[in-house]
C-alpha cells in the first residue's frame, strides 16, 4: 500500500534553483518513518561494498564529528525513545568505525556533511553521504561551497546566490536549525545515485531519456531532498543533513488534493529553462511528464 507523500515542495512552497532556507523547530531536526531499517540496511551495504565513495573525512575533524554524534544521541533519545534497534553485521576490518560521524550516520536516516571555514570559505571537511542526489562526495571533498555550486544553474562562483549561501553560513547561529527542499524525478527507487560532474556535462549533451521504455507512469518516482542547516556549539562547523524521500509518481493520482499538487508540480517544471532541466537529466522527458501530471487534474 502506497502512502502519501511526507514532503510536497513542487507544490509550490519551496521553488527549484532557489535557496528557500527557512527557520524550524529543533524537534523537527531528524525524520524517522517505517523505512528507517531499509535505510540503515543499505547504508551498510554501501559502507561494506564502497566505502571510499560514500564516507571522506580530513584529519582534524575527529571532535566535531563526536560533536555531531552526541547531538544526534541526544535527539534521538529525547525524540524517539522507543526507536528500534535495527541489528546489523559490522564488517570485518572496517577501518571506518574509528569515525564518530560514521557511527552516528549509522542511526539516523539522513546522510550527513560537515563544512568548515577555512582560507577559501566553507569547504566540505567531512561526509556521509550513501544517498546522493546525482554528485560525488569524492569529487567534492576539502572543494570549497563556490566550487561545489559550479554545476548548478545560476550559482557558480560569484553569483548572488553563492555569495549569500556563504553569509549564511558566516551568520548562522548555534541556536537556529534552517530548512530547505529540493526535488527531482528518477526513474526506478534507487537511493544510490552518484553522479561526476564529467557524466552530468555528458548527460546534458546527449539529453538521454530516463523512460526510454516510454513506461513513465509506472517507473517514475519523486525524489524529494529535505536538508537541514545548523553550526556546531563547539567546533563552529555547520553540519548539512539530507534527507532523501521517494514517492512513486503515481501516488498523487490518489492524494486528495490531486488536482492541486499536479498542477503545481507540472507548472514548475514546465518552467525549468534548458539549463535546469540539462542539469536534473529532464530534458528529454520534461513535456511527458507535464502531459502526464495535468492528466491527473482531470475531475473525472
Amino acid at each position: 500500500m502506497t502512502t502519501a507523500p511526507a514532503h510536497t515542495p513542487y507544490d509550490g512552497s519551496s521553488k527549484p534553483f532557489a535557496i528557500g532556507l527557512k527557520p524550524i523547530g529543533f524537534e523537527r531536526w531528524i525524520e524517522i518513518d517505517a523505512h528507517y531499517p531499509a535505510y540503515l540496511q543499505e547504508k551498510r551495504r554501501l559502507y561494506a561494498q564502497v566505502p571510499e565513495k560514500v564516507f571522506v573525512a580530513e584529519p582534524g575533524t575527529e571532535a566535531a564529528q563526536q560533536e555531531v554524534s552526541d547531538l544526534i544521541a541526544g535527539h534521538l533519545h529525547r525524540h524517539f525513545p522507543n526507536l528500534p534497534a535495527v541489528p546489523l553485521p559490522e564488517p570485518a576490518g572496517n577501518a571506518l568505525r574509528e569515525h564518530p560521524l560514521y557511527r552516528a550516520s549509522l542511526r539516523v536516516q539522513e546522510d550527513l556533511i560537515l563544512m568548515r571555514r577555512g582560507e577559501t570559505g566553507w569547504r566540505l571537511a567531512a561526509g556521509s553521504l550513501c544517498f546522493p542526489s546525482s554528485w560525488s562526495l569524492r569529487e567534492k571533498f576539502g572543494r570549497p561551497l563556490e566550487q561545489i555550486h559550479v554545476p548548478v544553474p545560476g550559482f557558480g562562483p560569484g553569483s548572488r546566490p553563492d555569495q549569500l549561501i556563504a553569509r549564511m553560513f558566516d551568520a548562522l547561529s548555534p541556536d537556529q536549525l534552517m530548512e530547505r527542499y529540493n526535488w527531482s524525478i528518477q526513474a526506478g527507487d534507487a537511493l544510490y545515485l552518484p553522479l561526476s560532474d564529467e557524466a552530468r556535462d555528458e548527460r546534458a549533451a546527449s539529453r538521454p531519456s530516463k523512460f526510454p521504455d516510454g513506461d513513465l507512469a509506472a517507473r517514475a518516482f519523486i525524489r524529494v531532498e529535505r536538508q537541514t542547516l545548523r553550526k556546531l556549539p563547539s567546533s563552529r562547523d555547520v553540519l548539512f543533513t539530507i534527507r532523501i524521500h521517494l514517492d512513486p509518481l503515481k501516488v498523487l493520482a490518489g492524494h486528495p488534493e490531486r488536482a492541486r499538487l499536479a498542477s503545481s508540480f507540472a507548472a514548475q517544471l514546465a518552467a525549468l529553462d534548458e539549463e535546469q532541466l540539462d542539469y536534473k537529466g529532464m530534458t528529454a522527458d520534461r513535456d511527458r511528464l507535464v502531459e502526464h501530471l495535468l492528466s491527473m487534474t482531470d475531475n473525472g
